[in-house]
């Protein structure tokens, strides 16, 4: 028995890579019982970095590595998105040169375990569970040297930042977000402006893809997309823009 496991620790280092998380629930799937995690844990083969969660002991563990995990082991609908995704692609880079802000969405009821939220990452992590556009529109696979995260593509990241306006993200700090999007696709552009659940979200991103004078936007056909009736304020004693129907502040209109 103790060759036997042995030989199963040993088969796990060799598939986990510097920094890798393993979940009590994979571990199990790969023949690790919960008894004999706690065993490799007494042994100093594993290291508990929460409850349900190991690492290869003496590791640098982020939470990049921790979400991969999730994603892939857990296959929890959780994904980079906001302006962590624009960041990550280049994109407004030079506004965020303090602590990291990491902002993951996930579809409603779709909560994150306490061995994460409650971990400190070193950065500050923003969940929103929400259902304004579809679950996979606008997600793709970004990988690295050593790891794989599912992220929203920028056509997607913009919308999160403005669904997260007037509360946690700045819509000055959005429309320059917005300026240097210069590149992005019509065709995933229209296909998320169709689908998106939020009237703000959409007068917001053509407003300010309109204002920042993007090329791709005269691609988009924006006769099939509902922008909603009625006008909408986004604060209050605001700068009426009678295109879009909403009122933003004067230092967003006066840019």
């Amino acid at each position: 028995m103790a060759t036997q496991n042995a030989q199963k620790i040993k088969r796990l280092m060799t598939q986990l890579r510097p920094g890798a998380v393993c979940l009590a629930a994979w571990l199990e799937q790969q023949g690790i019982s919960r008894d004999l995690q706690q065993y490799y844990v007494r042994s100093g083969w594993l290291e508990a970095i929460g409850r349900g969660a190991y690492a290869r002991p003496g590791q640098s563990v982020d939470w990049q590595d921790a979400l991969e995990a999730l994603q892939q082991q857990a296959e929890l609908e959780v994904h980079v998105g906001g302006v962590t995704a624009l960041v990550s692609r280049g994109y407004g880079h030079y506004l965020y040169l303090g602590k990291e802000r990491v902002q993951l969405f996930s579809p409603l009821g779709v909560g994150l375990p306490a061995w994460f939220t409650k971990k400190e990452w070193g950065a500050k992590i923003e969940h929103t569970k929400t259902g304004f556009l579809p679950r996979r529109e606008g997600l793709k696979d970004i990988e690295s040297t050593s790891r794989a995260l599912k992220e929203s593509a920028p056509e997607r990241a913009m919308m999160e930042c403005l669904y997260l306006t007037p509360k946690t993200m700045a819509l000055v700090e959005c429309y320059q977000l917005m300026e240097g999007l210069a590149n992005l696709r019509p065709n995933l552009v229209q296909a998320l402006l169709e689908s998106c659940a939020s009237v703000k979200v959409k007068r917001l991103f053509l407003y300010m893809a309109s204002k920042a004078g993007h090329k791709w936007l005269s691609h988009v056909a924006l006769d099939q997309v509902d922008l909603g009736k009625g006008d909408r304020s986004i604060t209050p004693d605001g700068v009426f823009i009678k295109e879009f129907h909403i009122s933003v502040p004067e230092e967003l209109a006066s840019l």
